[in-house]
């Protein structure tokens, strides 16, 4: 959870909408597939001129999901300091099939072969360097946030239904664990509104925090934001406002919209 939650879990995050990893991933190996059924079941004749391609197709992804897979497992631990053993199975898998793929191609040319690996991964790995800069929290402290490490603004208008539900939860001791630098913990704000958000008992976790309670959030076992602490149960993961009320068993006003 840690690790899927932090920054580096989501591709593409914008105003009209987000791209995790894990579904970046999912059309990856959703390729992988689909290419080793037409070329295992031969679907198209080895014969033809296509079928190469199909086998250059394979050798490329999966060069390209193998550095990019190397520069995760980077990331894990260099920067989230974090165990994924899902992100250690994908950098496994995608390593093997780049082997098999050299292996069952039989690649005529294995110079072009070569080159054309190097640009692959050589791009792939820049992008990725890129990227990982891009939504590194600490760079975008340094750009954002100067003196202090806090969440930033809530920018959605809160309803009343939100409002009455955000203070039915602090009612509750209902409590949300999050980290100013976690993108996750502000989607789940921005599903409340501003003035709701003010209504919440939320904790910040981030050791370099301001006013945070780091040492709550390790007694608690919290690896992953946002957390909810919902009848001294712990629920990790960005959840609908229709979601907490049924989990909270709330029986007032669920119009959100």
């Amino acid at each position: 959870d840690a690790v899927l939650n932090s920054p580096w879990g989501t591709l593409i995050k914008n105003d009209q909408f987000n791209i995790p990893l894990s579904f970046a991933g999912f059309l990856t190996y959703s390729t992988i597939l689909l290419i080793v059924l037409i070329l295992s079941l031969k679907i198209i004749s080895p014969k033809q001129k296509i079928y190469k391609s199909f086998w250059w197709l394979l050798y490329l992804i999966s060069c390209g999901s193998s550095v990019f897979s190397i520069l995760l497992i980077s990331i894990m631990i260099i920067k989230i300091k974090s165990f994924c053993f899902f992100c250690l199975l994908s950098a496994i898998l995608s390593f093997s099939i780049f082997i098999l793929t050299i292996i069952g191609a039989r690649f005529d040319n294995r110079e072009t072969m070569f080159y054309r690996g190097l640009i692959i991964a050589f791009t792939v790995l820049i992008g990725g360097l890129i990227w990982s800069n891009q939504v590194d929290p600490t760079r975008a402290n340094e750009i954002n946030l100067p003196t202090e490490n806090i969440s930033p603004p809530i920018t959605t208008v809160s309803s009343i239904e939100k409002i009455n539900f955000a203070k039915f939860l602090n009612d509750n001791n209902i409590v949300m664990y999050s980290a100013y630098w976690c993108p996750h913990c502000n989607d789940q704000k921005q599903l409340f509104g501003k003035k709701a958000v003010e209504e919440l008992i939320i904790v910040e976790c981030a050791k370099d925090g301001k006013n945070n309670q780091y040492n709550l959030c390790q007694e608690r076992g919290i690896e992953g934001f946002p957390s909810w602490e919902i009848n001294n149960e712990i629920y990790s993961g960005t959840m609908s406002l229709n979601e907490l009320a049924e989990m909270t068993n709330y029986d007032g006003d669920i119009n959100f919209e």
